[in-house]
C-alpha cells in the first residue's frame, strides 16, 4: 500500500535486516576499539518526562519515531505517529518479540554512528530494559541528528533579497563596487 499507513518497502526492509543479522551472525560481533560511547545513558530514561511517559504507555510510537529519524528523515519531516514501524513493533509485541526489533534498531544506530556495543548487549538491553532502551535510542538519534552539519543553513528570500557571496561587497543598484 503506498501512501497509506503500511509501507511494504519498510516492512521488507525489516525482514531483510532480520535475515541479514541472522545469516551474517552479526550477533557475535563486538564494537570496534575506536567506537564512541553513547551520549545518553540507559538509565537516563526518566528524562525528559514526556518521552518517558509516552514510551511507557505507547512504546511502539517511540520506536516508530526513532526509526523515522534514523532511516527516513532526521528533521522528522513527513513523520506520522502511527507508521509501519510502529505497527510492526506493536504486532511483534503481541508475540513477545518486540525486543528483537529494538535490538535490530540499536544495531542500526551503532553501525551508522560508530557507537560502542554489541548485538548480544543490544538483545539483552532490549529484552530486560525495553522502555529504557527505547528512550535511550530516541534521545541518541535526536542528539546525533542535531550534530549533523546543515547543508543549507539559509534559504534564498527571492526577489526581495539580493544574493550576495559571503565576503563579497555588494554593489549599489546601478553602480559598481570600488
Amino acid at each position: 500500500m503506498s501512501g497509506g499507513v503500511i509501507d511494504k518497502n519498510e516492512l521488507n526492509g525489516w525482514v531483510q535486516r532480520f535475515n541479514t543479522a541472522v545469516n551474517t551472525k552479526a550477533w557475535s560481533n563486538a564494537s570496534p576499539a575506536d567506537a564512541k560511547p553513547w551520549s545518553s545513558g540507559l538509565f537516563g530514561c526518566f528524562s525528559p518526562p514526556d518521552l518517558c511517559l509516552l514510551t511507557c504507555c505507547l512504546p511502539c510510537v517511540t520506536f516508530g519515531k526513532t526509526h523515522h529519524r534514523l532511516r527516513k528523515n532526521g528533521d522528522m519531516q513527513g513523520y506520522e505517529p502511527i507508521n509501519t514501524s510502529c505497527i510492526a513493533f506493536y504486532l511483534s509485541s503481541c508475540f513477545g518479540a518486540s525486543f528483537i526489533m529494538q535490538a535490530l534498531q540499536l544495531q542500526d544506530i551503532r553501525e551508522q554512528h560508530h557507537l560502542e556495543g554489541s548485538c548480544v548487549k543490544d538483545l539483552l538491553l532490549s529484552c530486560c530494559c525495553l522502555c529504557c532502551s527505547l528512550v535511550q535510542a530516541e534521545k541518541e538519534t535526536k542528539i546525533l541528528q542535531n550534530e549533523k552539519p546543515n547543508v543549507v543553513s539559509q534559504q534564498y528570500g527571492g526577489a526581495s533579497e539580493q544574493m550576495v557571496m559571503g565576503g563579497a561587497q555588494q554593489a549599489p543598484i546601478g553602480g559598481h563596487v570600488q
